[in-house]
């Protein structure tokens, strides 16, 4: 990695890959000789179309998407789908399961339940959302319009490790912070989105994968831009899309292709979990957050037993070039979010200078 950039672990948003970044700076003041900037394209112009139709048939190829799917890049990110999910779907029964395994799903949780009757059908709150429920502890309705879940919880640093098995309900999941980093059957999910700005592009922008059968029966006060079906119409171009982001996510999906594709990430992203699992898991100091078996390998959260060397570590780092390492707000200690555009190289680095600390420090 260039030697002025730092190794940086934000939960979002993210670093990009650096060869991305090039391309995109390389770009930026004539796109392949349009003699303009992505920013500056008409969205319905030619040259801009072609950038759109081949994202989007990129993301497709990728990730697999039946042509029983619709992809959308809808503005707002994630956050604002927690209310477009229950105001498109909670209307066909008029009653959700929602499993809260973390503070965005507790969110979602309480956004759909402006909209129908919501059923909490598991929850991990109690132990401080350290671990995420197994299949036989969710408690299901058969009338649920849709089962909702978060798959990576980033501030808590667990994930599920399977698909919950739901019956004839539609399965819908924000999979924000680990799309693009592990094969998915998306044929199995009703809905699937995820915000951008972790694995796949600038902050800006939410992708959402739906099965088009499930289009089409929004609540009347539905606003005209979170309607799925309209969207579905107008191929997400209803009003002005954010371009510049959808430019970005192709140049970061032919990335991804280079490093061979989500099978490929998949391996990677596995090495780097395990990485920094061995620290935690050999190391007389820090103590890992989530329990194991849910431990989440796009966010590794962490403590010492001690709050002032928790800040001491967090300070330290910063010095030595490892940026936002500090745990989120509602938990402390220490967070490392390892996300598809972290090399390998980074977290090796990470470990050795988690290693030295705790040799300093004990």
């Amino acid at each position: 990695m260039s030697s002025d950039r730092i190794y940086n672990f934000s939960s979002g948003p993210s670093m990009l890959p650096l060869p991305v970044l090039e391309q995109a700076a390389a770009e930026m003041l004539n796109y392949r000789g349009s003699g303009m900037s992505v920013m500056e394209m008409s969205h319905r112009g030619k040259d801009y179309l072609a950038i759109f139709e081949e994202t989007k048939a990129d993301l497709k190829r990728i990730l697999q998407v039946p042509d029983t799917h619709e992809i959308l890049f809808m503005q707002g990110g994630a956050t604002l789908q927690f209310s477009a999910v229950p105001l498109n779907l909670i209307g066909k029964t008029g009653k959700a399961d929602y499993a809260v395994t973390g503070n965005f799903s507790n969110l979602a949780m309480e956004e759909a339940g402006k909209y129908g009757e919501v059923n909490i059908a598991c929850s991990s709150a109690e132990s401080k959302h350290t671990f995420i429920p197994a299949q036989d502890s969710i408690k299901l309705s058969p009338d649920a319009s849709y089962f909702y879940y978060c798959s990576n919880n980033t501030i808590y640093g667990t994930e599920w490790k399977y698909t919950p098995e739901t019956g004839d309900v539609p399965l819908v999941c924000d999979m924000s912070s680990n799309i693009l980093s592990a094969r998915v059957d998306v044929s199995k999910y009703g809905l699937i989105y995820a915000g951008v700005q972790k694995n796949m592009a600038p902050a800006g922008m939410a992708v959402v994968i739906i099965n088009k059968a499930m289009a089409g029966a929004e609540l009347p006060i539905t606003p005209k831009l979170l309607s799925y079906k309209l969207m579905i119409d107008s191929d997400s171009m209803n009003n002005t899309p954010p371009c510049y982001t959808i430019y970005m996510l192709g140049l970061v999906l032919k990335w991804l292709d280079s490093q061979g594709g989500v099978e490929g990430i998949e391996k990677i992203k596995a090495v780097k979990a395990k990485i920094l699992y061995d620290v935690l898991d050999n190391s007389s100091m820090f103590i890992g957050c989530a329990e194991k078996a849910s431990r989440s390998d796009m966010n590794v959260t962490f403590r010492t037993a001690d709050e002032a060397l928790d800040k001491k570590f967090v300070s330290e780092a910063k010095k030595a070039g490892f940026e936002t390492l500090a745990g989120h707000r509602i938990t402390g200690g220490m967070r490392a979010s390892i996300y598809n555009a972290m090399p390998v190289e980074g977290v090796e680095k990470l470990a050795v200078f988690m290693r030295e600390f705790e040799a300093a420090n004990c």
